[in-house]
């Protein structure tokens, strides 16, 4: 039979999801259900003086309003409230547990009523009166009273000495300011409520076991007491990978009547959760003529909260890609009164190598030297920080057909050189680097004698084809059709899975599938071997495979039993297998996905409208599972990369503490029209080190590197060098 791995299959959910069947948080139905509405704080930092809810509870309809006064108890501890990917550092944030305000927005009281338009009526009716205290939500206002965070990178040599005495240096900041998370979906939950008193949670999240280990914690419950299921999310990209306090109030308001709620967030309220923090990155670079990198200096200062420490790689990338013999990174924070910054696709790497690539390009100008051309002099074979090779490392390649694809030798690089019409052209190009990371997982598959196979996991599929992926690498693994093969995931009873982020999911989920398939081998091939006159008597397991419904002898397929007379034989039904797979720990080699990214823009020389017209994404992502999905990854990676280069920006009015444009009309996203040709390559990159089907993962790699080969090419294009994203036509007009 044809293997499905490596090839453009059809997601197995799309015919769900565009039909409408696939049903979503709040979705689910559920008998008597009552809806919960957010009363927000409208200051950034204080206490609640006194909360009156009386004129809200005589609207015909609202059952409670809920407040920290009289919610039902909730834990007391940090370590209650501390899920599997909370900061180490600090005091998560525990909704309606006291009259403390942290932040604008923050929710202080919910009402539930019998339908969601009354509940939003009657939050208007609730009165609150505030003790305001002093706060700053200004990160640059406030940059002086930045603190070190201890990052994983040792400095190497003596960075300031060689950056001082280098042939040619360059220094400059450069601003990434605050992105919120817009996904299609609301955050939304749906606490369906037992008459034996146990709760089945439905949640947008990304990770249920995650939900489910935090809300027994806060609300010290069993395990059984509870369970959070999440078939499908309409987009989370980091932002569902802690539990949004939506979850909490929810599980609230039906604990504390004792009837199914549901809370759904508006689209406003939803910018008092997740966002890129707003980032200062300050980039040294110092370099000998022939373009030879001396030193490497990067320092981000970043946005947390005041009641946690967030901080996530954003500097020492350049210790994966440029070779330099002295180094030094700094991460600090500074803590304002805003809610704690989450992740949000390629945390870290899109802003510090956004940063780190813009000031190479400056370099090559500096120099004289081809953008290309000084990467290539500078390209690293080892990842200097711990001095150690790559499981494979295809970077090279990436630039010759990126750059063949895009055609730039014909790119002439005086900025304002060339030109259609009326409007400028740039081309600019940069280097994108992710992490290749494995988690443990558990499958269990469970084969039925007609040929059908049920696998099932706890993981989440967030949109990026986690359904199609396990459903693919089981179809071969097991020899079966891809419609014989069902895929549960997402809910808290199944087996073992970590939350889905840092593209870990496709290269961990499709090996528990290969390790719970093989047991399932194992025992078709004790089944057989009883067989009378059996072909696999005397088989081992490592030369049997299985394969068109049978199993048979991997070195002769013409010594096969069907799975179907095998387990008839034996007298079963149904072949059961769970197995937990974990990935050894490797110190010797590094572990990196790599992309090289060529934009074109065009520019209005009248108007300085500025227009992607084309893009180039060549990726060496280790064995790519499935063409289609994984161009489509790319793709919205691209995207979303347009977006942070000449859109994304949540502005903050510091004088109040208030977000201005908390509303996707205001904040503005690439669309249709700002959206023209994409291609992507994916570079052939055998890697045996890694594992065993040699998967890196595409989840975050395609973003990283697209905001800095735009930027590089509005100055090649207009001559202006913008350092403060998103670079939009006013910043050229300076």
């Amino acid at each position: 039979m044809n293997a499905y791995v490596g090839t453009p299959t059809s997601r197995v959910d799309g015919r769900a999801k565009v039909t409408g069947a696939a049903k979503y948080a709040g979705e689910f139905p559920a008998d008597k259900l009552l809806h919960g509405f957010v009363v927000e704080a409208i200051i950034p930092c204080g206490r609640i003086a006194r909360l009156d809810a009386s004129e809200a509870l005589k609207v015909e309809g609202v059952l409670n309003v809920l407040t920290h006064a009289n919610r039902p108890p909730l834990a007391d501890k940090d370590e209650a409230w501390k899920d599997e990917v909370a900061p180490e550092e600090g005091s998560p944030f525990r909704p309606l547990y006291d009259d403390k305000i942290k932040f604008k927005g923050q929710p202080i009281a919910l009402v539930v009523a019998e339908d969601w338009e009354t509940a939003k009526f009657a939050a208007t009716l609730v009165r609150v009166e505030y003790e305001q205290h002093g706060f700053a939500t200004d990160l640059e206002g406030e940059r002086s009273n930045a603190a070190e965070k201890n990052e994983p990178h040792k400095p190497r040599g003596d960075a300031a000495a060689a950056l001082a005495g280098a042939d040619v240096r360059h220094e400059a900041d450069y601003v990434i300011p605050t992105e919120h998370h817009n996904p299609m979906e609301l955050y939304a939950t749906t606490a369906v409520w037992d008459s034996n008193g146990k709760l089945t949670i439905y949640d947008k999240t990304q990770g249920v076991q995650n939900v489910h280990k935090f809300l027994c914690s806060v609300f010290d419950k069993k395990p059984d007491d509870i369970r959070v299921v999440s078939p499908y999310v309409g987009g989370a990209f980091g932002s569902g990978l802690r539990p949004q306090y939506q979850v909490v109030l929810a599980t609230l308001g039906a604990l504390a009547l004792k009837r199914s709620v549901r809370v759904v967030l508006t689209r406003q309220q939803m910018y008092g959760l997740g966002y890129r923090p707003m980032t200062i990155e300050r980039v040294g670079l110092g370099a000998r003529s022939d373009g030879a990198l001396d030193a490497v200096t990067h320092e981000a200062i970043a946005v947390t909260s005041r009641y946690e420490d967030f901080a996530r790689n954003d500097t020492g990338w350049a210790e994966q890609l440029y070779k330099s013999p002295n180094s030094r990174f700094s991460h600090k924070l500074v803590q304002l009164d805003v809610s704690t910054p989450c992740d949000m696709r390629a945390p870290g790497a899109a802003s510090g190598v956004c940063a780190l690539e813009c000031a190479m390009d400056e370099l090559a100008v500096a120099l004289k030297l081809d953008p290309i051309e000084l990467r290539l002099k500078c390209y690293s074979d080892r990842d200097q920080s711990e001095n150690l090779p790559y499981t494979s490392k295809q970077l090279r390649e990436c630039y010759a057909r990126g750059a063949d694809a895009f055609g730039w030798s014909r790119r002439d690089p005086a900025p304002r050189s060339m030109r259609d019409g009326k409007d400028l052209i740039g081309w600019g190009m940069a280097t994108g680097v992710w992490e290749a990371l494995q988690m443990p997982v558990a499958v269990r598959i469970v084969l039925t004698s007609n040929g059908h196979a049920e696998v099932s996991c706890a993981a989440s599929d967030i949109g990026t084809g986690t359904y199609t992926i396990v459903a693919q690498v089981a179809a071969d693994a097991l020899g079966l059709p891809i419609e014989n093969i069902s895929v549960r995931l997402a809910d808290s009873s199944l087996p073992q899975a970590p939350v889905e982020g840092g593209s870990w999911m496709a290269a961990s989920s499709a090996h528990a599938v290969l390790a719970a398939a093989e047991e399932v081998r194992k025992e078709l091939l004790r089944l057989a071997g009883k067989m009378p006159g059996s072909p696999l008597a005397s088989a081992e397991l490592a030369d049997t495979v299985l394969t068109d419904g049978s199993i048979a002898s991997a070195s002769n397929n013409s010594r096969a039993v069907s799975i179907a007379d095998a387990m008839r034989h034996g007298g079963v039904e149904r072949i059961e297998k769970e197995k937990l797979n974990q990935f050894g720990e490797d110190k010797k080699h590094a572990r990196n996905t790599h992309s090289a990214v060529f934009a074109e823009v065009k520019v209005d020389e009248e108007l300085n409208v500025i227009r992607v017209t084309r893009v180039v994404s060549a990726v060496a992502a280790g064995r790519i599972l499935n063409t289609k999905t994984g161009r489509s990854q790319i793709m919205g990676g691209v995207v979303w990369g347009i977006g942070m280069a000449l859109h994304e920006e949540t502005v903050m009015d510091h004088r109040f503490g208030r977000i201005m444009n908390a509303n996707i009309a205001e904040y503005h996203i690439p669309v249709n029209a700002d959206v023209h040709d994409i291609d992507v390559i994916f570079v052939d990159e055998p890697d045996a080190h890694i594992n065993a089907l040699g998967i890196k993962g595409l989840g975050e790699i395609g973003i990283v590197g697209v905001p800095a080969a735009i930027a590089n090419a509005v100055y090649h294009a207009t001559g202006k060098r913008i350092r403060r994203f998103p670079i939009t036509l006013d910043k050229l007009l300076d």
